[in-house]
């Protein structure tokens, strides 16, 4: 049988469309949370890794984010005239930038406290189901970066 690209070329037989308009469409519901803190989503992001681990490199959060240095680095540059992360570079090795957060940053993490639950009630699916997309979804990520280190 030979391969029917009309029927590969439908919309509905993409599977890179239903990621996208869900990562959209979830995104958006952390929108009515994250402005009143003044917070783009990305921006929340780095919050989260910061918060988890404090005093990291550049390189680090580009790696949890999987974000690249071009995208991150402009983000990082207004978190800090904002006032809510230093940027230092590294004592040890000049191309090596480590972010900190200043106290102000820290104390958004109270602010932002109820993000995450206010945005799971939003979500209608199933626990289960929940933690089957989480984890399939994991599964690709992992699959797809194991391909670009080989």
């Amino acid at each position: 049988m030979d391969f029917d690209y009309h029927e590969a070329m439908k919309l509905a037989n993409q599977l890179c469309f239903p990621l996208y308009a869900a990562s959209r469409s979830v995104v958006s519901l952390y929108t009515p949370y994250l402005k009143p803190l003044g917070l783009t989503y990305t921006q929340y992001l780095v919050f989260l890794v910061l918060w988890e681990k404090d005093g990291i490199t550049v390189g680090e959060i580009c790696d949890r984010l999987m974000l690249d240095n071009g995208t991150l680095s402009p983000l990082l540059k207004k978190m800090q005239q904002e006032g809510y992360v230093e940027r230092k570079r590294s004592g040890e090795d000049d191309r090596v930038v480590l972010i900190t957060l200043t106290d102000e940053g820290r104390a958004l993490q109270e602010k932002a406290k109820d993000v995450p639950g206010k945005v799971a009630g939003c979500i209608d699916l199933e626990p289960e189901k929940a933690q089957m997309l989480y984890t399939l979804l994991y599964e690709l990520l992992e699959n797809q970066n194991s391909k670009k280190r080989k």
